[in-house]
């Protein structure tokens, strides 16, 4: 971020009294309310730290580490005194009273936009860290950032004229046309573009990742579809290998123990040649040939059952991809397709059904009428069960660990119902109920009762089929 960029927003903020809400949207990401009506939010991945104005929205990940339970305790609720840019460097620093200080207690909120220093730091009133965003060890530079460490000062830097100067007529800030100087007037336009700018850029990226991931998922069960037996090969091959099995019945006197093969006739009087099945007694012979023709006919029956259950998957994934493609926000994508960390992965595998989080909340689908059934099989009574009113589809489970869900979650939870069981845009009845009050009639059929009704709008281009 630019030294006039964090002078503008210096300025602009001192316009405000409390700070109404601290908190970590993102793993570098910092948002920070004032006085109930204007968000800002605060980029501090290194090297690429931006600020941005935007609506408050609540993010699907909780961060519950040290700095984060500090953060809330000490800056949400809290009066502003001053803000400063000490050493006309790319530092804002937020002096507090917090909510719960008595004994005009102080600490300041120091965030800083300096390439490798780039930090967000809780201290005393005496400089002494509280808590950081990403602590600093001695082994790794000579400004330690540690709770308890006093902090020492940023290295003063020779300012660099082509990227620190302020806009002027023909040099604008980025993004920002008509702007001639960053001022009180015109950084919250500049802001609100960056932002509007950083998540078109960022959308269009993860959308790329996230059709990619989805699709390979679709190419894996359609390779599957394709290695699917015939089911009339599979009858005609448990009819051969029957046929086998009385022929080497009909001719155990002439096998040896020792034998490979048998030359015989079948029934019709053609000559044959059998391959006999290794380490097994002659008089079982007939039986390692009774039960390949049992296997072939059980695969015959059931290959419809695993092919329907494949093209369902493969139905539901698609509806993933196209939902994908109609998603105008960064919430829908990273609610489709979540990004969890591998060992969290591999804790989380399911048997059975797909896998989401929202707001650390664990919701199950079911992707087709039998995991829908085990999911209904599988869920405890507490769980919150959803289905979208009248259209056959997915069934969809909230772990609640008998805790009260948040409307966010519920809301979030009903258009993932909606997004995986209809095709075509519109709006939708979502109904909802606790998992005891859903009787199973057959199969993944249910009647529910003592259910809530929440209404889902289905944006975006018809679903192909």
């Amino acid at each position: 971020m630019k030294l006039y960029e964090v002078q503008a927003i210096a300025k602009r903020l001192k316009e405000f009294n409390f700070i109404t809400r601290a908190r970590r949207v993102e793993n570098n990401t910092i948002e920070l309310s004032f006085d109930k009506a204007h968000t800002y939010f605060f980029n501090l991945t290194r090297g690429h730290s931006h600020a941005y104005k935007a609506p408050s929205q609540r993010p699907l990940q909780g961060f519950n580490a040290p700095f984060d339970t500090l953060l809330h305790t000490l800056v949400s609720a809290s009066k502003l005194l001053h803000i400063t840019t000490p050493n006309d460097d790319r530092v804002l620093r937020f002096e507090l009273a917090p909510k719960s200080s008595y004994k005009d207690k102080r600490i300041t909120l120091q965030l800083e936009f300096t390439g490798k220093n780039t930090n967000a730091i809780l201290l005393d009133e005496n400089e002494v860290i509280i808590e950081a965003l990403r602590h600093i060890d001695a082994d790794s530079s000579f400004r330690v950032i540690r709770p308890g460490v006093e902090l020492l000062g940023i290295p003063a830097r020779e300012p660099r004229a082509d990227i620190e100067s302020a806009p002027t007529p023909s040099n604008p800030p980025v993004g920002a046309d008509s702007i001639s100087a960053l001022n009180i007037q015109t950084i919250d336009t500049h802001l609100e573009k960056i932002h509007t700018q950083k998540q078109q850029q960022r959308l269009t990226e993860s959308k790329k990742v996230k059709q990619s991931s989805t699709f390979k998922k679709i190419q894996k069960i359609s390779k599957e579809l394709e290695k699917l037996p015939n089911s009339n090969t599979l009858a005609e091959e448990a009819e051969k290998h029957q046929k086998t099995a009385n022929i080497i019945l009909a001719n155990l006197y002439q096998i040896k123990p020792y034998d490979k093969s048998l030359k015989a006739y079948d029934f019709e009087g053609n000559e044959v040649t059998i391959p006999l099945p290794k380490d097994t007694v002659v008089n079982r012979m007939s039986e390692h040939y009774f039960n390949l023709s049992k296997r072939a006919k059980s695969k015959a029956k059931n290959v419809h059952i695993e092919q329907e259950n494949l093209e369902s998957k493969k139905a539901f994934y698609e509806n993933i991809l196209y939902a994908i493609e109609n998603a105008t926000t960064l919430y829908d994508l990273e609610l489709l397709v979540p990004k969890r960390g591998k060992q969290q992965r591999k804790k989380e595998k399911m048997r059975f059904g797909e896998l989401f989080w929202i707001e650390d909340y664990k919701v199950m689908v079911g992707r087709n009428s039998n995991e829908n059934q085990k999911l209904l099989q599988a869920a405890k009574g507490n769980d919150i069960w959803m289905h979208t009113r009248e259209i056959p589809g997915s069934h969809v489970f909230i772990r609640t660990d008998k805790q009260n869900l948040p409307d966010s979650v519920i809301e979030a939870a009903a258009k993932l119902c909606v997004d995986f069981s209809a095709k075509s845009p519109g709006d939708y009845l979502v109904d909802y109920t606790k998992r005891k009050f859903v009787k199973i009639q057959e199969g993944s059929n249910v009647e529910y009762d003592k259910y809530q009704t929440i209404a889902v709008r289905k944006d975006g281009v018809e679903i192909r089929s």
